[in-house]
């Protein structure tokens, strides 16, 4: 590996440990040797559910919570408490929230046959698992979460003293717990049910391919290929992040994560230090809305829609091909703003050459893409992914003990044929292929090393899911609210009202609700929160479901980027050294893809490859979606002119305004914009150039 690729290749797992309300660790001593131990139990526990599929879904959530709440509050225990009785006293909490999962689990059959006319004690150990639930996402995700879900709940009981259109009927102490604490439509809802079925498979899949070294394959790969291009640190920032989305959705970690490597890199490079920091978490975030694994919201969606993952995956595919290209063409032009240059290829690595010698990286990726797409559920699929990767894992101390390189290809073969058998033979068929592999590792020269590996990617791997799998269970109280009181009617009565005059109007709406709650919370709750007042609202409008739903999860991304919050661009600030507000201006420039797809899908659904139009009724779907794109790309590129004022050369004011008006119109769906746009276009394009090929191009600015 290169000087240069060195430079920027993070340690992902340490940043993105310390990064959710947690330092890094599982604490020192025997306490945290236990915590790391659960750790790996909460792992195998949700790989053997996964794999076999042996117990109800309720138990399965409800162990799911349990697990969530002893190792969370175990770690609050070892990293937070400062004293012995600190620990002791959140220890106590872990054990007791691990205990209401247990009660679950044993008491299965008596809850379903006491359904509604619940004891005592049932009611006490409900009313724990809330209270516990509330605290661990206090601790973990911080207040703002956990007073939008305190106030949903206290609106259960206190909204029949509510006036007007808010008033219900009134829920008793009984009801509103067996509803949130026990039943399908509270914290052990489909947020959980998701976490504990998809998300955490796909972290712990994550967490494997990185310990295995695809963090520097896709640092060498993106170093080598666009390095060498104009501004070459801040592409090579933007294309690393892209491909780290292919295999882990998290947004702000990431920042964290390969921020501390790749914002210095390019300010050493010229870059200024905001727009540095805007890069990283503009093409960060964007790893959330990146196929084949998106982030964690993506699997929600699939289970509220109903539809297979490979859908959502087809729909996000050309926006996010649009987002990585804004962001590539936005410091396409910065650079030549700035007279900036590429790096040295000659420090560079050669792209090829590392994808040549880590190409079995990739295989299990690819075999967990073609799964998907294949038809299976997400839970297989991601199951027989990690099998894969462990796989992989384990045979490279074998294959490095063979002596002639033929013998080791064969064996690479066999194993590869052997592991490929389960679609025939099932899961057991690789399960014996791994246990053979790990009786090997003992034995061989760097297996045991190897062994550790896979043990501790198993423990990362759940701390990681650690602040998704809470966040989906407070979440569960908002979703609970709404399906108990049915306020959820009241808001969409009124969006649904708006848009009887103007959709775009209620498409504002949608997206300010997006970014003023996304100033305190996650994407995941974000997404769930707002997708379940507008989605129906928007699509009683007309606006397909799909479209609606990505609608929201779009704007939900972007409110981790726009001002005043900007959770990600604070994350980058003390790697940029400057305000996370002035990165937050950066990142909504960079991001603006983000703001136009989103708007343009709803009106013209086949970018998302959604149903066609009036030109696929005319002349094809596939000449739709190419004119749509070409369009779309046509507005996001003058927009990047219109906020960075470069093209051919620096743009006066006049053209970044007519640049700006230029994408508005091809926005728009209306009578003649298209063609005014393109018109007006072509016209702004030619000026820039011709008056840049006429004059001496003045001096790069700042």
């Amino acid at each position: 590996m290169s000087t240069a690729s060195a430079a920027i290749t993070p340690e992902v797992t340490t940043a993105e440990e310390a990064v959710e309300g947690l330092p890094p660790g599982f604490g020192p001593g025997l306490m945290g040797r236990i915590a790391f131990g659960i750790a790996i139990a909460f792992a195998l526990f949700q790989l053997w559910t996964a794999a076999y599929g042996t117990l109800p879904s309720q138990v399965v959530r409800a162990m799911h919570v349990g697990f969530l709440l002893l190792l969370g509050f175990g770690l609050v225990g070892n990293l937070v408490a400062k004293t012995m009785w600190g620990r002791v006293f959140f220890w106590s909490l872990a054990v007791l929230g691990f205990l209401t999962g247990i009660y679950n689990w044993v008491f299965y059959a008596d809850l379903l046959k006491r359904s509604s006319f619940l004891s005592p004690f049932d009611l006490t150990v409900g009313t724990v698992m809330i209270v516990l639930v509330f605290e661990a996402a206090r601790r973990l995700m911080g207040l703002p979460l956990a007073i939008i879900a305190g106030l949903f709940l206290a609106y259960c009981f206190f909204g029949q003293y509510m006036p007007g259109a808010f008033v219900h009927r009134g829920y008793d102490f009984a009801q509103i717990i067996e509803h949130f604490g026990f039943g399908t439509e509270g914290i052990y809802g489909t947020p959980v049910y998701v976490s504990s079925a998809y998300i955490f498979i796909f972290v712990v899949f994550a967490a494997f391919l990185e310990r295995a070294g695809m963090i520097r394959l896709f640092n060498d790969f993106a170093l080598g290929l666009v390095g060498g291009w104009r501004g070459g640190p801040a592409q090579v920032c933007t294309l690393s992040s892209a491909l780290m989305g292919t295999i882990s959705g998290s947004g702000v970690a990431n920042v964290v994560a390969s921020g501390q490597f790749t914002i210095p890199l390019m300010k050493r490079f010229g870059f200024r230090s905001a727009f540095a920091g805007g890069v990283e978490a503009t093409s960060s975030m964007g790893g959330q809305i990146m196929p084949p694994i998106m982030g964690a919201v993506a699997f929600i969606m699939a289970e509220t829609l109903d539809v297979p993952y490979s859908s959502i995956v087809l729909a996000a595919i050309i926006p996010a091909i649009l987002y990585f290209a804004t962001c590539f063409w936005v410091v396409h032009l910065e650079a030549g703003k700035a007279g900036l240059r590429g790096m040295d290829k000659a420090d560079l690595p050669n792209p090829w050459t590392a994808l040549r010698e880590n190409w079995p990286l990739v295989l299990p990726l690819a075999a967990l893409v073609y799964l998907l797409f294949a038809g299976y559920t997400p839970i297989f699929a991601g199951t027989m992914g990690l099998a894969l990767v462990v796989v992989l894992i384990l045979g490279t101390p074998l294959a490095a003990a063979i002596g002639p390189k033929v013998f080791r290809y064969v064996f690479w073969l066999a194993l590869g044929l052997a592991s490929a058998a389960f679609l025939r033979f099932g899961v057991n068929l690789l399960m014996v292929v791994i246990g053979v592999l790990v009786l090997a590792c003992i034995f061989v020269n760097g297996g045991r090393e190897t062994l550790a590996i896979v043990r501790d990617s198993l423990a990362e791997g759940a701390r990681n899911a650690l602040p998704v799998g809470i966040a989906c269970a407070i979440v569960g109280i908002v979703i609970g609210t709404l399906t108990l009181t049915g306020i959820a009617s009241t808001f969409i009565g009124a969006v649904i009202a708006i848009g009887e005059d103007n959709l775009f109007l209620s498409l504002v709406l949608t997206m300010i609700t997006c970014l003023v709650l996304g100033m305190g919370i996650p994407t995941i709750p974000n997404y769930i929160i707002t997708s379940s007042l507008a989605g129906p609202a928007l699509l009683e409008l007309g606006v397909p479901l799909m479209v609606s739903h990505m609608f929201v999860f779009y704007f939900g991304i972007m409110a981790d980027l726009t001002p005043p919050v900007a959770l990600a661009c604070f994350a980058a600030a003390p790697m940029a050294k400057t305000s996370g507000l002035k990165i937050s201006i950066q990142a909504t420039k960079l991001a603006a893809a983000g703001f136009i797809v989103p708007f343009m899908a709803v009106y013209t659904p086949s970018l998302m490859l959604q149903d066609g139009g009036a030109i696929a009724a005319q002349f094809g779907y596939p000449v739709e979606v190419v004119y749509i794109v070409f369009k779309t790309v046509l507005a996001i590129g003058l927009l990047g002119v219109s906020v960075v004022g470069y093209l051919f050369g620096p743009a006066n004011m006049p053209e970044r305004i007519g640049a700006f008006v230029v994408a508005i119109l091809l926005m728009l769906a209306l009578p003649l914009t298209d063609e005014a746009g393109f018109v007006l276009a072509i016209l702004l394009i030619g000026q820039q150039w011709w008056r840049m090929r006429r004059g001496p191009v003045p001096g790069a600015v700042s």
